[in-house]
């Protein structure tokens, strides 16, 4: 970083710098684990004869257990595209306004974890829905690991609670389908035949609100072999919108590839539900009672709006160790 000219090639600077910070969170607190227990040696020492320093030796003892088990579920995040940013993109799928509704709480979930985190968060594609809520929604998270702490949140999302919309009162479940890639430096080479990609050009849709540049192009690459369609409206350029579109396509096949090599690595993922579209991962009940629900790792949280309000973290953690039981 102290090399002249290092701050030229922006995209190499930020990934150089990233790659500093995902370092620094796991040496900082190795290195405050290792000080602590220093101190709880010194503790036990002087505690023979001090009962008030004896009594801190528990707290200091659950505060490094706390660190360790950080460091624990840190050092799970080790695939190659875990330390990337990651591209988010949420669709609305079964169960109308409701599941419009839904999609755009989740929306919302994502950002205040993002802000918990103190993450970067960049909207790449905003599509309204009319009534309510949004169709779908692409953006970045960039941050310590980010991609390797989203990754799992991949699949289908249920919603069960009284519907909002329905006059009667009715309960209504609902669906809606994430999607998680690693964002990708434009150095990295991934094998896309340009007569495999059509390219369509539109005007920005939908009522946009705050979130999209009415006056921009957009984009929509469709890689035809594997079907993958990604869509960017969010710069005013439409240069911009097409190099983010193809950096959204090579992350989605990168994925694509790293989930075939996982199911190469181990014959039990074939026992597994699929972690990707399709698969329904966690449902979230506001009725007849409020938890949230793990399906995978049995992980739950009995404070709906609590996960909502972005406390998501032990779902993320969950998710990780339940990967290392599986992979044994």
């Amino acid at each position: 970083m102290s090399e002249t000219g290092f701050w030229d090639n922006q995209e190499r600077a930020q990934s150089v710098v990233s790659r500093l910070k995902s370092f620094n969170s796991i040496l900082k607190p190795f290195d405050e684990v290792i000080a602590g227990v220093s101190d709880l040696d010194l503790l036990f020492e002087m505690g023979v004869d001090d009962a008030e320093l004896a009594a801190e030796i528990p707290d200091k003892l659950s505060e490094i257990e706390g660190k360790l088990v950080d460091l624990e579920t840190a050092s799970l995040l080790n695939a190659p595209y875990d330390a990337n940013a990651a591209i988010v993109t949420i669709n609305a799928r079964d169960g109308g306004t409701d599941a419009n509704d839904w999609a755009e709480m989740l929306f919302r979930m994502y950002t205040l974890w993002a802000k918990m985190k103190g993450y970067d968060f960049e909207i790449l594609d905003w599509q309204e829905n009319e009534e309510a809520g949004i169709n779908s929604a692409s953006f970045v998270v960039r941050g310590v690991l980010a991609y390797g702490y989203l990754k799992g949140e991949s699949g289908i999302h249920r919603l069960v609670r009284i519907s909002p919309f329905n006059s009667e009162g009715k309960r209504q479940t609902s669906f809606a389908a994430v999607d998680v890639t690693p964002e990708v430096e434009d150095s990295i080479q991934v094998d896309i035949r340009p007569e495999d990609v059509r390219e369509d050009t539109m005007r920005a849709s939908g009522a946009g609100g705050q979130h999209v540049n009415k006056t921009s192009s957009a984009i929509r690459l469709t890689h035809i072999p594997t079907n993958t369609v990604v869509y960017c409206q969010n710069e005013r350029s439409q240069h911009k919108n097409r190099a983010l579109a193809w950096k959204m396509l090579r992350a989605r096949l990168i994925r694509i590839e790293e989930e075939k090599r996982e199911l190469a690595m181990s014959e039990k993922y074939k026992n597994l539900a699929k972690v990707g579209f399709g698969s329904q991962i966690r449902n979230y009940f506001l009725h007849p009672d409020q938890r949230v629900k793990d399906s995978r790792t049995g992980y739950q949280v009995g404070n709906f709006h609590q996960v909502l309000n972005g406390d998501i973290q032990g779902f993320l953690d969950a998710f990780l160790r339940w990967r290392m039981k599986t992979d044994e």
